[in-house]
């Protein structure tokens, strides 16, 4: 009895990264369904569908191998993955930064605007006194450089940062074309 190569390791492979292919476009489709981006999201789909129908189609012409099984959910756990490592990448959409400081907060909010990032500042009052609540609305690839000047002026500042689904452009100002946002200047222009 010899043994059968192609059915318990080709096919098993091929099967495994044509799900991690399947699995990630999802992932990405999800992503692009959220941000209603259509086009993309029913191409993907199409892709999606096409891809994984190949795939089934691989694994009930032996529908008695194991191995393929295997390959199958191993393939779907990997896509997972490669799908959000490939999100990240993207750096699709906006975040809000929110920063609460007591140090530095002038000196914070000036190198901010300086690098080109639309700061709206609020006076607060936290646990221990007057805070200064400082928010921003930048490109997620731009949050780790807003996060590091704010720790490079207040390294135990408190900073959250949200999703933003859609950002108006009617009064806010943009920056160096980077369309950093301002989300107070259309208040702040009328006192």
């Amino acid at each position: 009895m010899e043994f059968d190569f192609v059915n318990y390791i080709v096919f098993p492979l091929m099967i495994f990264f044509i799900r991690i292919a399947d699995v990630s476009l999802g992932t990405i489709r999800i992503v692009f369904v959220s941000r209603d981006l259509r086009t993309f999201s029913a191409v993907l789909g199409f892709l999606e569908v096409l891809i994984w129908l190949f795939a089934i189609t691989q694994i009930m012409k032996d529908i008695n191998n194991p191995v393929q099984y295997v390959a199958y959910a191993a393939g779907f756990g990997m896509g997972n993955y490669l799908g959000i490592t490939i999100e990240r990448k993207l750096s699709m959409g906006n975040r809000i930064i929110q920063i609460f400081t007591k140090n530095y907060a002038l000196e914070l909010i000036k190198a901010l605007r300086e690098k080109g990032f639309g700061v709206t500042c609020i006076d607060g009052e936290g646990v221990e006194g007057s805070v200064k609540l400082i928010f921003s609305v930048v490109k997620r690839s731009k949050v780790e450089e807003v996060i590091a000047i704010a720790r490079k002026f207040n390294p135990k500042a408190f900073f959250t940062v949200e999703e933003v689904k859609h950002v108006s452009d009617g009064g806010t100002r943009f920056v160096n074309n980077d369309r950093s946002f301002s989300i107070m200047s259309k208040f702040n222009r009328r006192r």
